[in-house]
């Protein structure tokens, strides 16, 4: 199985919100989707933090790379 998308999930994630509005399914197929739907929300939520911790990190680099006196480089 390939590793899903943040943007598959958040997809699958409004679908099943849009198909738990409509009251379309049945209770047990909405537990499914339910649970279905929590699944899909951490793995984005983590996607999220994970994207937001990469940033940070990447805007430590820069604002260190930016205080270094010109001509050194550092690694």
């Amino acid at each position: 199985m390939s590793e899903l998308s943040f943007e598959t999930a958040q997809k699958e994630l409004e679908q099943i919100v849009e198909r738990l509005e409509r009251g379309e399914a049945e209770l047990d197929e909405a537990i499914a989707l339910w649970e279905r739907g929590e699944e899909l929300l951490r793995f984005c939520l983590h996607r999220l933090e994970t994207a937001e911790g990469k940033i940070e990190e990447l805007s430590q680099r820069k604002a260190g790379a930016a205080s270094l006196p010109p001509g050194s480089e550092s690694g």
